[in-house]
Parts: structure tokens; sequence; C-alpha cells
């Protein structure tokens, strides 16, 4: 009895051009539909053999191995099995290769190939390959497999007439035998050698400029040699972030001071002046002058994506997350949040193991987002000399590194502890495409730093000005009796002696108080409201121009300014965040906990920051 037409299907890792090997093989004659229980799409369509015969031939999803870790993998991995509902076991298996990654893509083909079932390899994007200076001996490969070996170039049609012809013959034997062979098995370290020895004996020639790339990724992805490179490049960017900002914060500051100079100077003293020079001017001021280190810090960002190398990151990191229970599938999220903890927690979606995700979003806001580099600068400027540790390493920049360094760390014991606990269970694995190495075009470098500026500088005009405004309305009003401090007078003066008394044995005053609570809005109005703080309780001339660094050296310790630190490396971040959480998360329960333990967390480590420095007399 016979069971239907012949059944054909491409199979192999993602981005080897099997979509478009399958457009060009079956042209028109698709039908897409999704599988039958899942919403993975289906794509299959009608090839026809140099016979004229048809052979139905399925798309398969990209995978990376039959140890399915998504439902993409695991609808691949059913299908070939002939495990997955209202779908035939294919009869011939059509493994695609891109041709300028081999040695990644021959993985997952020994795994298909293990099966012992008829299968043709497309060696596709030859034309790629040869562009990077690689040219491939398909024949060598062919035996090596011991299977077809037909190069294709997709997407100009080339060799499609040679594959039809190899399925065709590779149909022909399905149809002989019934039987599958089944090959030895090996273990992945095994089929990852096997790989590198198959794409070395298959490699006829290559470029200089392909040596260097791989004599490259050979030290940037060493187990022992990649992190302390990748650690060395975040400390040159944190040193960049304090040496090549400066003259730039220095114009910006002076800009800011000319500007409450002349308003000062066209005004009578009134509220109104006030409102202008202490309120939008002083506070606003205060936070975009932070401007040209967030966009040395998005520079670098931006470089290492453009070059290739941010992926190679993500590959060394991925060996630290799987310490505490997360895979490399957690690392990009936790890479975003770096800018904002909103989209890192949004794109933690990626990830199907629920418990992996929650974990990934409980500990986004432990990255240290963009905003928290104002607060960190304004502190570190004020309280850390500028003096070298060593040649060319400033003891700022390394403070800053620290404050990084210890939000990682953070991020990481607290996942330990989750996996262990409340969200107990095993990493799920992770497999990643590595990108060519490439120069970054000045046009997309600066693109990519005018979008940055641009969502920076509407959030200081927006929220940071609307906070800044209302927070300096509460400083003022109702009004003190001359000669009596006008903050202690104050509605907004009230409130933070209330919340001082909470925060007073962790070395905070009534001014980080005040400080804390529009906060909650944007990290960086902590830095608008010291100013306006500060602007509104100076009478004299003399004060009204100390920068805010010289304030807060005058009301400030040392063990102070180290506790807020502290203190904002743990703190919860803005609204926004705790807002995209309970979406994400359906509820509040793992917002709440997330308020809950970060709040603790920053308590608990600024005290102890501050009993510590007090103990060795910085207090």
């Amino acid at each position: 009895m016979s069971r239907g037409p012949f059944v054909a299907a491409l199979v192999g890792n993602p981005n080897a051009g099997k979509s478009a090997l399958f457009n060009a093989l079956t042209g028109a004659r698709q039908k897409i539909a999704n599988y039958p229980g899942v919403t993975v799409e289906r794509k299959a369509g009608r090839l026809l053999l140099p016979s004229g015969e048809p052979v139905e031939l399925v798309d398969l999803p990209g995978s990376y191995g039959f140890a399915a870790t998504s439902p993409d993998e695991e609808v691949t991995r059913k299908v070939i099995m002939g495990e997955q509902v209202g779908q035939v076991r294919p009869d011939v298996l059509v493994i695609v290769l891109d041709a300028s990654n081999l040695e990644q893509h021959l993985v997952f083909a020994q795994e298909v190939l293990e099966l012992g079932r008829p299968t043709v390899v497309a060696l596709n994007m030859v034309d790629l390959a040869a562009r990077d200076g690689l040219t491939i001996d398909a024949n060598a490969l062919s035996a090596e497999l011991g299977v077809s070996v037909i190069e294709t170039v997709a997407v100009r049609r080339k060799g499609l007439a040679e594959l039809a012809a190899a399925i065709a013959v590779a149909r022909d034997t399905a149809a002989a035998d019934e039987t599958p062979v089944a090959r030895v098995h090996v273990t992945l370290p095994e089929r990852r050698l096997l790989a590198r020895q198959m794409a070395q004996g298959a490699t006829l020639s290559e470029t200089a400029r392909h040596r260097i790339h791989a004599r490259m990724d050979r030290l940037l992805l060493h187990p022992w040699l990649g992190p302390p490179v990748l650690f060395a490049l975040l400390f040159v960017v944190f040193q960049a972030v304090f040496t090549w900002a400066k003259p730039f914060q220095d114009g910006l500051d002076g800009a800011a001071s000319a500007l409450q100079d002349l308003v000062r100077s066209e005004l009578p003293a009134s509220l109104l002046r006030d409102l202008l020079t202490d309120g939008i001017i002083g506070g606003v001021g205060a936070v975009i002058v932070f401007l040209p280190q967030i966009l040395i810090l998005f520079f670098f960002i931006l470089v290492m994506e453009a070059t290739g190398y941010m992926a190679r990151a993500a590959f060394l990191m991925d060996r630290m997350m799987a310490g505490v229970g997360l895979s490399g599938r957690s690392f990009i999220p936790l890479l975003s949040s770096f800018a904002c903890a909103i989209p890192g927690i949004m794109a933690t979606r990626s990830i199907t193991d629920p418990k992996d995700r929650l974990t990934t979003i409980l500990i986004a806001p432990l990255m240290t987002c963009s905003a928290r580099l104002p607060v960190y600068a304004v502190i570190i400027a004020a309280f850390i000399p500028n003096t070298r540790v060593l040649p060319g390493v400033g003891l700022q920049g390394l403070v800053l590194f620290g404050l990084y360094v210890a939000g990682i760390v953070g991020a990481m014991v607290v996942a330990l502890v989750l996996r262990r606990s409340i969200t107990k269970g095993a990493a799920s694995g992770f497999i990643m495409e590595l990108p060519k190495y490439q120069l970054p075009t000045v046009k997309d470098l600066a693109l990519g730093l005018w979008q940055r500026a641009w969502v920076f500088l509407r959030r200081a005009g927006t929220m940071i000005f609307t906070v800044t405004v209302v927070l300096w309305l509460l400083l003022n009003f109702p009004r003190a009796e001359p000669g009596k401090s006008q903050v202690d007078a104050s509605i907004a003066g009230h409130i933070a002696n209330g919340l001082a008394v909470v925060v007073e044995p962790i070395g905070f005053n009534r001014d980080i108080a005040l400080a804390l609570i529009p906060s909650m809005a944007a990290r960086e109005v902590a830095v608008s409201s010291l100013a306006t703080s500060y602007a509104v309780d100076n009478s004299d001339e003399d004060a009204q121009g100390r920068a805010l660094g010289d304030e807060l050296k005058h009301h400030w310790s040392l063990a102070t300014a180290l506790a807020f630190l502290a203190w904002f490396v743990f703190a919860p971040q803005c609204m926004s965040t705790i807002a995209v959480t309970r979406r994400e998360t359906n509820g509040w329960k793992w917002p709440g906990f997330m308020l809950g333990y970060l709040f603790a967390l920053a308590y608990a480590f600024a005290g102890i920051t501050y009993w510590t420095a007090v103990a060795f007399g910085l207090g």
C-alpha cells in the first residue's frame, strides 16, 4: 500500500540559508501553516525531480541539535524522528551548511548523519565563503561525511539541478531499503573536534585575513585568555568615560553656569527667577552635563557590537552564567539592561524556560543601567581624587569599573540563590552563531550615538524636568520665616525628615533621603534633586556659585558618599521598570518580591559600606 509522495526535509543551523534554498527549489508551489498544537510555522512545497516526479519538500526550523531547547528545535527533532502530529517522517534529509561557517554547522550535521538515514548535504553560500577568502573542496567533504555534497548558491539558483538529482538518488536509496543504518554515536566534544578536523581538511585555501580572524577567535574565545581580555577592555572603557569626557563636561557645566548668571542678571529677585536658575537650569543641567560620559560608554558598546566582539563576549559569559544556573540566553537581556532594564526585561521573551526567564527578569535591575552613570559620576568626581594608580590608570575610572563589577557579581550571586530556591531548575543549553569580524562604519556609529543622545535629552526634557519642577515647588512651599531654613519649612523637608530616621543608621542625611524619593521616577533625578535641594537653601552669592560636587563635599563625609554609591548598586530602578516587570510576569507578586529584595540589599550593603568606612576613620 502506497503511503503517498516521498518527503524530503531541509535541516540545518539557523542562518544556513535554508529558507532561501527552499524558495529557490519550490518557487510558488508552497503551503504555509502551523504544526498542529504549536505556533511553529510549517513550510512545505513541491520539488520536481529531474524525471518530473514530485517530492514534498519541508523547510524545518533552524536547530543546533536534537537536545531541543526551544519549540522550534523540538518540532525539528520530532519531524525528523517521525513523532510530529500531522507530518510523516521524511524519507530524505537535506542538510544545509553555511560554507563560510563550516566548522560550526558540521557539529549538528554529524548528529543528523548518525541516524543513518538517506541524506544529502547542500554546501550553501559558497559565494560568500569565496568572498571571505575560503575555497572549500566539496569532494573532500563528501568523502569525510560519506554522503553527496552539492555546492549551492540559493539566491543565484546555482546548483539546484544537481541538488535535485542528488535527492532523487537518495530517494531511490530510501525506496530500495527502508532499514536505516545507524552510525556510531559520539559525544558533543568529540563532534566539535571532528567538525574542526573536517572543516580544515575540506578547506583548500584561505586568505591571510581569514587566518587572522581565526587566530583572533582562538585568543578571544580561549577559556583562560578570553575573560582577561574582556575585562581589560571594559577597564579601558571606564577609564575613557572619565578621561575623555572631562573637557566636554566642563564645557556643558560652564554653559549651564553662564545661563544661570544671565538669568540672574536679567530678572529681578523672585520665585520665578529661583525656579529658572535653581530648579530648571540647575536641576536639569546637573544631569545633562553627564551626556558626554554616556555617549562615550555607548560608543564603545556600539563598536563592540558592530565589530562582532559582543557576541563573543556573550559566548565567554555563558560559562560564568552556567555556574549560577543560567544560560547564555540570559546574556543578551542582561546586556541590554546596561542601557536600560526595560528593554532588557522585555528581551527575556526569547528565553523558553520559564524559571530561567523569571530569574533573568528578577536580576536585570542589578545591571548598571546608563541612568546610574550620572549618579556614579558626580559622587566619584567629588570624593575620589583624580590620581594615577598606574600609568594610564586613574583611580576614578577604577572605582567606576568596580561599581559595574559589583552589580554583575551581585546579580550572579542572586541568580545562584534564586536558582537553588524559588526558581530551582537546571540551566538550559545555549548555542549561538558568531558573526564575522568587520569594521564599523562611521555613519552607523553616528546614527547610534545620536539616537541614544536624543533618548537621554528627551528624558531630561520631560521626566527629569517635571520631577525637578515638582520637587522645587515642594521645597519652596510653604515659605520659611526670614533667617530660617527653607528646606526645613517646606513640604519636601517634612517628608525627608520622616524618611531620614530610617536611613540615618546607614549614614544618609536628610538631603539624601529627599533625593531617594524622586529617584524612583528616574535614577538621574537623584542628581538634579540634590542640586535643587542645595540651591534652595543657599542664600549667599558664593554658595550659589558652587558646583554640585563642591556642595556634596561640604555636606557629606567620604563614608556617606561611599554608602550612597553602594546603595545605587543594588537599589531598585525606576517605576517604569517595575511596571514592565508586572506586565511580563502577569501580576504584582514578582515585582513586589523584586522591590523587597533589592531594597533590602541596598540598605544592607550601604550600611556595611558606611560602618566599615567609619571604622577606618573615613566618617
